[in-house]
């Protein structure tokens, strides 16, 4: 709206390991999936942390076992 200021929007930063990694992937990939067509600003939200994140592929050869 005319003679409101912008807020420059944080940026964060986060340190994960391999399977928090892979935890977050799956977690978000499965949100955006389920995502409907009526929540497109929540989705292209989503599909822009995902980009961001390795592919896929390399997600994928990540194996999740704790050490103990």
């Amino acid at each position: 709206m005319p003679g409101e200021s912008v807020t420059p929007v944080e940026q964060f930063s986060l340190t994960l390991t391999r399977p928090q990694l892979k935890i977050l992937y799956t977690v978000l990939k499965t949100y955006y999936d389920d995502l409907g067509h009526e929540e497109s600003d929540i989705q292209e939200i989503v599909r822009s942390i995902l980009a961001r994140l390795p592919s896929e592929a390399e997600i994928r050869a990540i194996e999740l076992k704790l050490d103990r």
